[in-house]
């Protein structure tokens, strides 16, 4: 058996540092202060890790909790609450667990942690997107031993210790019989983290007090504050203040304002979020669907892979990357970013062409077009609700009448999640790993395989189900990759879901500190450490 490698995207962020004064309002609260303030764009929707695969979320739990692997801030796997692991046998991971390892109320972390979370992690009820995508191969669960674990797959699982990064370790003692509730009001927020959950006020701000029996050392901070600050403007002016010390989610019109700042820094890299269009293939009767004059119908043109293709057609992403996104993106022609092995080398962004959309609208005999509502965010990614104004527009230019209706994240996706959408632009993070999009959002939706979780179109396809089944299967990387290209390119061939383009993510801060940039997205008040 080929030994498995782990070859994943690699980043090469870019810094962009000023070199003069802190501002007047932290002239006595100096980069090594103990109490740091972050604003994010988001808040978390709750803090019971296994709630819901949603960026905000993951971001809190990652302070809180630890995975047995880790993925650092250029996508790249790292030991985490496992020291090692080790394929045995075709269908046997075996990981070997830090000794010594304490949760925030003292307990010893043990083998029996693992064996619970693996069970409660893909069936916390209502979850809007299941962490059954991450542990979707595994059959059982073997404690060995207090140190050692065995997982039994369903057959060879060659991203396991990928898949495992994303899977928060929580306490049995801590949560057993516990709900969500218990998580958001802190009763079993218990992890072994590097920051421990002192409140939670949903909406405006979370705070943590610094574990000093962390297993890799304390953290500089002793306190963390996240902000939720969903208006772009707002944000920056907190940071122009001297309210917080950092933030994410840079605007594209303030981008060029604040690098050339002398009492700030600005920290960028490419990302691994897609941002993509769901639409409703699944349904002959689509709830956003109407004719050209507005009247319900019981056919769905979403059905059509040529009217799928001739919205994508008549999407200008260039115009949305270099004029709307002031260069902070990047037109994307498949799901994962260029350099994520596993993409396809035939896959490049469509061009923008208004004719040849029309033509097979026409094709399709939709000539006369037909109305549809497109659902977007407007607090989850940069000019979130401008980008999904534009693409309406966009689809007017070729016939098709749009009611955009953009709305906080939280309620697009449990709406999406129900299925009251016939098109939803939305976004995701990959892992660093190509399957990610493929098993989240575009394979059979199936809840007791833990495939589809956020496959919110129910786009199906037996020829991209059976290949990418196999890929998930294939332990050598050459092959596995070639696997996910070819199912990369059925994908886009039908146009099941429309990639957009990929984002570029942009930290600014005080100067004096400096930031990791994460191709993940996530604001961690781990990668924030004052100048040297």
């Amino acid at each position: 058996m080929r030994r498995r490698t782990f070859g994943l995207w690699v980043l090469a962020p870019s810094v962009v540092r000023a070199t003069n004064t802190i501002t007047a309002a932290h002239a006595a609260d100096t980069p090594t202060a103990v109490h740091v303030t972050m604003a994010v764009r988001t808040d978390a929707e709750s803090i019971d890790p296994h709630y819901h695969v949603y960026t905000p979320n993951s971001a809190v739990a990652r302070h809180i909790f630890d995975g047995l692997t880790a993925v650092d801030a250029r996508g790249r796997v790292q030991p985490g609450l496992a020291s090692s692991w080790q394929a045995i046998a075709e269908d046997v991971w075996e990981f070997k667990l830090r000794p010594g390892v304490l949760f925030h109320d003292g307990r010893p972390f043990t083998a029996d942690d693992v064996v619970f979370t693996m069970q409660r992690a893909p069936n916390v009820p209502n979850s809007p997107s299941s962490y059954g995508q991450y542990t979707k191969t595994i059959a059982s669960t073997e404690a060995v031993d207090a140190t050692t674990i065995r997982f039994h797959t369903r057959g060879p699982a060659p991203t396991l210790p990928v898949d495992l990064s994303q899977v928060a370790i929580i306490s049995r003692a801590a949560a057993e019989g516990k709900t969500t509730q218990d998580f958001n009001n802190g009763v079993a927020a218990i992890g072994t983290g590097p920051y421990r959950f002192v409140e939670w006020i949903s909406g405006d701000h979370l705070t943590l007090a610094r574990n000093d029996m962390y297993w890799k050392g304390p953290e500089p901070w002793a306190k963390v504050t996240r902000r939720a600050i969903p208006n772009d403007g707002s944000r920056v002016a907190a940071l122009l203040a001297g309210d917080v010390d950092i933030i994410e989610g840079v605007p594209a019109a303030d981008r060029v304002l604040l690098a050339g700042r002398a009492d700030l820094a600005l920290h960028e890299c490419d990302a691994t979020r897609v941002i993509y269009i769901h639409m409703d293939s699944a349904r002959d009767v689509s709830p956003g669907i109407s004719d050209a004059k507005g009247v319900k119908m019981d056919r769905n043109p979403l059905r059509d892979a040529r009217v799928r293709q001739a919205i994508s057609y008549a999407i200008n992403r260039e115009a949305l990357t270099e004029r709307l996104l002031s260069g902070q993106a990047h037109p994307a022609g498949q799901y994962s970013p260029p350099g994520t092995p596993g993409i396809s080398a035939h896959l490049k962004p469509l061009p923008y062409d208004p004719d040849l959309a029309r033509k097979l609208l026409k094709e399709a005999g939709w000539g006369d077009g037909f109305s549809v509502v497109l659902a977007g965010s407007n607090d989850r990614f940069p000019q979130d609700a401008q980008v999904t104004q534009a693409v309406g527009q966009m689809l007017v230019r070729i016939g098709i009448k749009v009611e955009v209706q953009t709305m906080p994240a939280a309620m697009l996706f449990s709406r999406g999640s129900k299925l009251e959408f016939s098109m939803m632009l939305s976004g995701w993070v990959g892992t660093g790993e190509a399957s990610s999009p493929f098993t989240a959002l575009m394979a059979t939706y199936d809840p007791k395989t833990g495939l589809g979780p956020s496959n919110r179109g129910r786009w199906s396809n037996p020829d991209f189900d059976a290949v990418l089944s196999e890929a998930l299967h294939t332990m050598d990387d050459d092959k596995r990759n070639a696997l996910y290209a070819r199912a990369a390119e059925i994908a886009v061939g039908n146009m099941g879901v429309i990639p957009v383009y990929f984002t570029v993510n942009t930290w600014a801060s005080r100067k004096g500190l400096v930031y990791d940039p994460r191709a993940d997205e996530v604001s961690l008040a781990m990668g924030l450490r004052p100048a040297k």
